[in-house]
């Protein structure tokens, strides 16, 4: 069965940082390009930036670039979201997403050929 899991999510204290994972069963993420998003209550799904897993290249959206850092361990066939100096801003649902491709070309979850059921953050101040 085909699954992408999150997991890091909890409650954190304004200025901390967290490390959220995505965990692939079913297929291996070697030829994938793998997306993060977010969702706050009352507020559109943001994406948050994306890696090729081929080549390690990464893209992050302007509203995080510089404090989130997204990451890859083919060995566990797992990408990393680490998100630092987080604010009650970042409160959200973190979802992970996989689209079978060489580059990051995709910018709506919907597109993605998987995608995970999300992980909570909260973010307290």
């Amino acid at each position: 069965e085909v699954q992408l899991v999150e997991s890091g999510g909890g409650l954190v204290q304004a200025g901390e940082s967290v490390r959220l994972s995505c965990a692939a069963s079913g297929f291996s993420f070697d030829d994938y390009a793998v997306g993060w998003f977010r969702q706050a209550p009352g507020k559109e799904r943001e994406d948050l930036g994306c890696i090729v897993i081929a080549d390690n290249s990464t893209t992050y959206a302007n509203s995080v670039n510089g404090r989130f850092t997204i990451s890859s361990d083919k060995v566990k066939n797992t990408v990393y979201l680490q998100m630092n100096s987080l604010s009650p801003e970042d409160t959200a649902v973190y979802h992970c997403a996989a689209d079978l491709d060489l580059v990051c070309a995709l910018d709506h979850i919907e597109d993605y050929d998987y995608s995970g059921q999300g992980t909570q953050v909260t973010v307290s101040s």
